[in-house]
């Protein structure tokens, strides 16, 4: 399926890694890094730019600063930690609403913070909320999220393939936009976070699942408290939300019952917990099967609009089923 998809969304690259009982037990790699003659073949070493799933590295940390009395509770009113937007378009948000796409507010073409619905409402995806938590993590802890996860998580674990980049280098898969352009440089002007310019490889993105899977420890070795990172994958989704929307941990698409809006598919347990990007990454996490499947793409704008929640669902379905 990886690679059907591969070359149905005209991706010049794909990469899988699949991890069961804490052993990688399927490595798979294929394609280039560019769409050009000339590109080199992919590897164990290249790595993709992720895209939204970077929203689960910024889901720990607002974790951390919960369970670190940081952030006093997930019902908080955002205006308690901005002064700088008007407390009429704020009104009753929370940092729960912020972390489960339920806050309504987006961004006009001026920049200006606008709402879209009251909190709580409805369900959104929208850059506004990450952009927000980005900053508030940097007030609490005085230094750029991702520089905070280095030494809290990434530097424990020993993850070297796992940054937000500002140069481009021979590791880093571009990303295509349009099949008959070249693959763009997707690096950022700045390692705050503040960008999509997280690239990791398979590999790591698999273990970042996996410590997730293992409730913070890495070979017996416990690297984040077990409290956080279930703060991070309990659903916190507001109890009255229609049935239909997704329920979110900290970002984490996370399996209750099937829903229709849902990106994880009817046949995951209950339980799990997925993340994923525009670019194509996506990493399910199975507790009930101990299974991890990291995925990697390279094409922006996978499957087009009308069949984008198909292939997803049926990705983790048959990922679920692989393994059941």
């Amino acid at each position: 399926m990886v690679e059907e998809i591969k070359e149905k969304n005209k991706s010049s690259a794909a990469a899988l890694t699949v991890i069961r009982d804490n052993e990688i037990v399927l490595d798979h790699y294929s394609g280039t890094y560019s769409n050009t003659s000339s590109a080199l073949p992919v590897n164990e070493n290249s790595r993709f730019n992720v895209a939204s799933a970077r929203k689960s590295y910024l889901g720990l940390c607002i974790a951390f600063a919960l369970y670190e009395g940081k952030i006093h509770s997930l019902d908080d009113y955002v205006s308690d930690y901005f002064n700088d937007i008007d407390p009429d378009i704020l009104k009753d948000t929370t940092i729960r609403h912020m972390v489960t796409h339920t806050h309504g507010l987006n961004e006009n073409s001026e920049g200006d913070i606008i709402r879209e619905f009251n909190p709580g409402e409805k369900w959104a995806y929208r850059g506004i909320n990450i952009k927000r938590m980005t900053q508030l993590i940097r007030k609490i802890y005085g230094v750029p999220f991702p520089e905070f996860l280095s030494a809290k998580v990434f530097s424990p674990m020993g993850l070297t393939q796992t940054w937000w980049e500002t140069k481009d280098s021979d590791d880093l898969v571009k990303v295509i936009n349009d099949p008959n352009r070249n693959g763009e440089d997707t690096t950022g002007s700045t390692e705050d976070g503040m960008e999509s310019n997280l690239f990791v490889s398979a590999r790591e993105f698999a273990l970042w699942g996996n410590l997730f899977l293992n409730k913070g420890e890495m070979n017996g070795r416990r690297i984040v408290p077990k409290e956080v990172i279930e703060l991070a994958i309990n659903i916190h989704t507001p109890d009255h939300l229609a049935k239909d929307f997704p329920r979110n941990g900290m970002f984490w698409y996370v399996q209750d019952t099937p829903r229709k809006w849902s990106e994880l598919g009817d046949r995951v347990p209950r339980g799990s917990f997925q993340i994923l990007g525009v670019t194509g990454p996506t990493l399910v996490v199975i507790p009930k099967y101990n299974v991890v499947i990291a995925k990697m793409y390279n094409k922006r704008y996978n499957y087009g609009n009308e069949n984008y929640l198909y292939y997803l669902k049926k990705f983790s379905s048959i990922g679920a089923d692989t393994f059941q």
